[in-house]
């Protein structure tokens, strides 16, 4: 039996010449018929510590003062069977566009393929949805689209039905990738520089029981990670 299923993606230090030495993506799954089941549960989190609902959550804005708060909300992924994760994490320090032949645009296309293709099954139906993050998006959506599509022989797109853009703050399943990846990035970037980030990370590696540095078990079904490191895997 076929399902519906949204992917959320999100994107952090994506831009060739960032002085940032890697990318991470990511993706929160959940099937449509629960959307609205997770976004009124992650509501109520918000209200009970002291949010409005209508409040943005990120990682840049994890603080001491909020740490309780952040803590649910990841405890409340790990422990919804509904909610499911992957990342790509891409070392930008081994990238060789030249000896490739490619741009960094069809290299991030490339990634962004190692991402949701892991999450596609031929049987079911998708939407993606994307945050905005620069004046290029609308074009960039449009070649990813045709990218992603092609790539799984979905010619008429009956499977990926939709990829369209919104505000990260239009939805709180958006949100918490953006607070995932956000600790995903901040780990492998090797900062500590904020007692409550590294207090979130340790949640994560806790209830994950992977480092946020190394490839996960490639079967991985809650929070999948994956290392792309340049010319092993000969992209």
């Amino acid at each position: 039996m076929s399902e519906l299923l949204n992917i959320y993606c999100d994107e952090s230090c994506h831009l060739e010449f960032d002085n940032q030495p890697v990318m991470v993506l990511g993706a929160v799954v959940c099937p449509e018929a629960k959307k609205q089941e997770i976004v009124q549960r992650i509501k109520e989190i918000k209200v009970k510590h002291g949010f409005s609902k209508f409040r943005e959550m990120k990682w840049t804005s994890v603080s001491g003062a909020k740490l309780d708060f952040y803590i649910e909300i990841i405890d409340y992924f790990f422990d919804d069977s509904d909610l499911r994760f992957r990342a790509v994490i891409a070392d930008k320090t081994a990238l060789d566009h030249d000896h490739y032949g490619q741009s960094h645009d069809q290299w991030y296309y490339k990634m962004y393929y190692f991402l949701i293709n892991f999450l596609i099954a031929p049987a079911n139906h998708y939407k993606v949805y994307l945050d905005i993050k620069d004046t290029r998006s609308a074009e960039k959506l449009t070649k990813l689209h045709e990218y992603v599509c092609n790539s799984n022989l979905d010619f008429d797109r009956n499977i990926i039905k939709r990829m369209q853009h919104m505000h990260s703050k239009e939805s709180q399943i958006l949100q918490l990738c953006d607070l995932l990846i956000g600790a995903i990035a901040y780990t492998n970037r090797g900062l500590k520089d904020s007692p409550a980030k590294v207090a979130l990370v340790e949640r994560i590696k806790k209830r994950s029981s992977y480092d946020l540095i190394r490839s996960s078990l490639i079967k991985e079904p809650k929070f999948n990670l994956f290392r792309w490191k340049g010319k092993e895997t000969n992209i």
